[in-house]
């Protein structure tokens, strides 16, 4: 399935897309805010702890493009990190203004936001076509109570 193939890319992307900003950021964080010029946070453990999510998410992606059916129950997981991010970076980008060095991400993230959903529902899909060619081949003689 064609699908699949792209389906696995999208996720290796994003595997290798949010592990090197959760790298970035964990290791780097305070010279990523300089090259902006950005005020960073006033502890290193406020980029820190979203920066090793990043990795965690970024291990879940890897997983999913290794096996997307198997692992299509994950994908929700994905979808609601990227509607958070762009929940919330675009709601302070239309009402009050962000650095600019968030934009990019909020639209990036938007991007694959719309990708997982695509992934999600192709998926359900294809597991979907399998069980049904899979049930016309079972026996009907299932008793039920009466």
């Amino acid at each position: 399935m064609k699908r699949i193939g792209s389906i696995r890319t999208l996720f290796t992307a994003a595997g290798i897309y949010d592990g090197l900003l959760g790298i970035a950021f964990l290791f780097a964080g305070g010279t990523v805010y300089r090259w902006f010029d950005v005020v960073p946070p006033n502890h290193p453990g406020y980029v820190q702890f979203p920066a090793a999510l990043l990795i965690v998410f970024a291990l879940m992606f890897l997983a999913i493009a290794a096996d997307p059916a198997r692992n299509r129950n994950l994908i929700p997981y994905g979808i609601l990190l990227k509607v958070s991010y762009c929940g919330v970076t675009g709601y302070h980008w239309l009402t009050a203004g962000i650095p600019e060095m968030w934009k990019p991400f909020c639209v990036l993230d938007f991007i694959f936001l719309l990708l997982f959903v695509w992934a999600w529902t192709a998926l359900r899909a294809g597991t979907a076509s399998k069980r049904t060619k899979l049930g016309s081949g079972r026996s009907q003689s299932i008793s039920r109570p009466r």
